[in-house]
């Protein structure tokens, strides 16, 4: 076998190693699966605490006894945008019914999301996810992804996408801490 032979046959066999490797790996991950914490409804919230814009902590297992509306969304995304006055007319019919919002920003700076809630007169918790830490735990993909959990601390629905304002009126109506036994 010459020595060019013999270097195409070694090239060969190194591209379809690294090839191999690859396919390997790629059926392994999809078989081992997502090694986040996946949660829905019907399971407990993971609990998690994080600070609003004022500085000041917010922890979901504070809210028990009430029904929290968890919201994820981002400054630059045009649904989340477009739900949050509906979010704050509704937070004001709900807030004395035993109905909490926690808008959980995801990974973006205090200046903005401080400005995007000025710029919508906001006054339910706004508190930011520096690290992501929360958003994993809950499996967040698209935003915006809204969990509906109950008095117990229950993930009631989780609702991935906009809602209308019609829509945020019901979710609150299904986590009202009197209307639990009614709505399941």
């Amino acid at each position: 076998m010459s020595k060019k032979k013999k270097q195409r046959l070694v090239m060969r066999v190194s591209i379809l190693a690294v090839l191999l490797a690859a396919i390997s790996y790629t059926i392994y991950s999809s078989v081992a699966g997502d090694e986040r914490l996946l949660v829905g409804a019907g399971d407990q919230a993971p609990d998690f605490k994080l600070e609003d814009l004022d500085g000041e902590s917010h922890q979901l297992s504070d809210y028990k006894g009430q029904g929290v509306f968890l919201n994820f969304w981002g400054t630059w995304c045009k649904p989340c945008e477009k739900e949050f006055p509906y979010m704050q007319n509704q937070y004001e019919v709900y807030q004395d019914q035993g109905i909490e919002v926690l808008a959980v920003n995801v990974g973006e700076s205090h200046f903005k999301v401080s400005n995007f809630a000025n710029e919508y007169g906001l006054t339910f918790p706004v508190v930011r996810d520096v690290n992501k830490d929360v958003m994993d735990a809950y499996s967040i993909g698209p935003l915006p992804t809204t969990l509906l959990v109950n008095p117990e601390g229950e993930i009631v629905k989780v609702i991935k996408g906009e809602m209308t304002e019609e829509d945020v009126k019901s979710y609150m109506e299904m986590i009202k801490p009197d209307s639990q036994e009614s709505s399941e």
